[in-house]
């Protein structure tokens, strides 16, 4: 039962604190600001795969639309 109850707040600051010993607090913002961006690009990418694979409604025959060019 190890993570049962989650993370709780005091985990957060166990893993600033380490953080900052570990990288120092010169180097944190830089990995904060490299860490947001590679976040942003995933979204991205994901958000672009969900739009390319969800289905297309099918066009009556007939319609108003154009065709797409």
């Amino acid at each position: 039962m190890l993570l049962r109850n989650g993370l709780e707040p005091w985990h957060l600051v166990v893993v600033t604190l380490v953080a900052m010993l570990v990288f120092g607090s010169k180097r944190l913002p830089d990995a904060a600001r490299s860490l947001g961006t590679s976040l942003r690009i995933l979204k991205s990418e994901a958000r672009a795969l969900k739009q390319e694979s969800a289905p297309h409604p099918p066009r009556e025959p007939g319609g108003s639309e154009p065709p797409a060019a």
